[in-house]
């Protein structure tokens, strides 16, 4: 493998362990000039600075409502703006959303402008007027619209990937379909991604290699 600096490594078996990134707002005015001064893509990490702040959740999905729920527990206010009909949580996420006086969903919207000064957010620009306006004061942005995996070094070595670009594993070794190279964590087609999963494969896949090299040494 030839690196980009140009040092070169040689192995007797690959596992990529190389993760997701996080799936941003395309075609956003002002997502890429706030990012980190009003706009993150973690709630765990960012949540504890937005206190009795007025901030909104990008995305419909579980980790969406999750994050929305974290939130409400600094913030005075919490919108959940998602572009389709209805938010799409697991249902004891629901109802826990509905049930919190702080969290205010608002559908079938889109975000056209992030704007604020030169340090911070201070609203976005919404595709459709919202209580008689398309602007919504904000201090804070949490993008929750999913992951990408980092899988393209993989594929073009002919790893198997799914529609989503996942590696596609053999969930009992961690094996792709070419001898010798593994895959863990969320890079993988593996439905539960945590970390402790995460290691887990790892375990698996170093166990693996190192057997694949042993039979592969007694039978050279």
């Amino acid at each position: 493998m030839k690196t980009n600096k140009g040092k070169e490594y040689l192995g007797k078996a690959i596992l990529f362990a190389t993760g997701t990134r996080w799936r941003k707002l395309e075609g956003v005015k002002g997502s890429e000039e706030f990012a980190n001064k009003g706009v993150s893509y973690c709630a765990l990490c960012d949540g504890p600075l937005f206190k009795n702040k007025t901030i909104a959740v990008i995305g419909g999905s579980d980790s969406a409502a999750k994050d929305a729920l974290l939130l409400a527990e600094y913030a005075k206010k919490v919108y959940m703006i998602y572009r389709g009909e209805q938010i799409h949580p697991e249902p004891i996420n629901l109802e826990r959303i509905k049930k919190n006086k702080k969290i205010e969903i608002i559908n079938n919207t889109n975000l056209k402008e992030i704007f604020g000064d030169k340090n911070s957010v201070n609203g976005v620009i919404l595709d459709r007027l919202y209580k008689n306006s398309n602007k919504l004061k904000l201090d804070g942005i949490f993008v929750a619209i999913g992951h990408l995996p980092i899988s393209d070094l993989a594929q073009s070595l002919g790893v198997r990937l799914n529609k989503e670009k996942e590696i596609i594993l053999d969930h009992k070794t961690s094996e792709t379909n070419i001898a010798g190279v593994y895959a863990a964590g969320d890079v993988t087609d593996k439905p539960f991604k945590q970390l402790i999963t995460g290691v887990a494969d790892g375990c698996t896949a170093a166990f693996s290699a190192y057997e694949y090299i042993k039979k592969k040494k007694i039978e050279d």
